[in-house]
């Protein structure tokens, strides 16, 4: 994704509203009454991160990805399995994802992939990045919509969890004031980008990858 891409992504989601049982964002300002992004995020509650590794490890690596960015499902099959292998599940690094939103289809699928809490997140979360094409299918909000259930029923939701997230529009003003919060505040203008120990770098193999959090875990 382009620099364009994020920061019309982070004016377009400034506000979230109900359309047909799932929840679509709109892009506006305020002489039409929609919120500005800073708006949003004094209106919204700041959604804590959810971690994944160890807690008290000497490195924290957070990745800024959306669930509807090719790149960032490319960084999931070739890089996240060994990055997960090697650093995440030995205790070395503590982990973050943090979502993106340049569309109301990524919204949708973060608001799936938090549904089941953080017990169920990152599971969640990788089936919406290997299955990223199907459930993205025709592009339609209806294909999608059903895609997206199917995939919270197959990661253990109930049709009642799941619609009570979708239609949580206060978590997702929410979500939209989080993303917005942390990506201006770290500077993202793309995905995947990763921020490890408060150094922000762009998408990268997982030999350069690894080299970076040798260097990190040494220092």
């Amino acid at each position: 994704m382009t620099r364009r891409s994020l920061l019309l992504g982070i004016a377009g989601a400034a506000i979230v509203a109900v359309t047909g049982g799932w929840i679509t964002s709109r892009g506006g300002s305020a002489q039409t009454g929609f919120v500005t992004p800073a708006a949003a995020q004094d209106a919204a509650e700041i959604l804590p991160d959810t971690p994944l590794g160890n807690a008290d490890a000497k490195v924290t690596m957070i990745e800024y990805a959306s669930f509807t960015c090719p790149h960032c499902a490319n960084f999931h099959e070739t890089v996240w399995p060994s990055l997960k292998k090697d650093y995440i599940d030995t205790g070395k690094i503590k982990f973050i994802l943090r979502e993106v939103y340049f569309d109301k289809f990524g919204l949708w699928a973060g608001m799936v992939a938090q549904c089941g809490g953080a017990p169920k997140y990152y599971g969640i979360a990788d089936m919406l990045f290997d299955g990223q094409k199907d459930w993205i299918g025709d592009g339609t909000e209806t294909t999608i919509a059903d895609n997206l259930r199917k995939i919270g029923l197959k990661a253990g939701l109930t049709k009642e969890q799941l619609e009570t997230c979708m239609n949580d529009q206060k978590h997702a003003q929410a979500m939209v004031a989080t993303f917005q919060k942390n990506a201006q505040a770290d500077q993202i203008d793309g995905t995947p980008s990763f921020v490890i120990n408060g150094q922000k770098y762009s998408n990268m193999s997982y030999e350069d990858l690894k080299k970076i959090l040798d260097e990190k875990l040494a220092g």
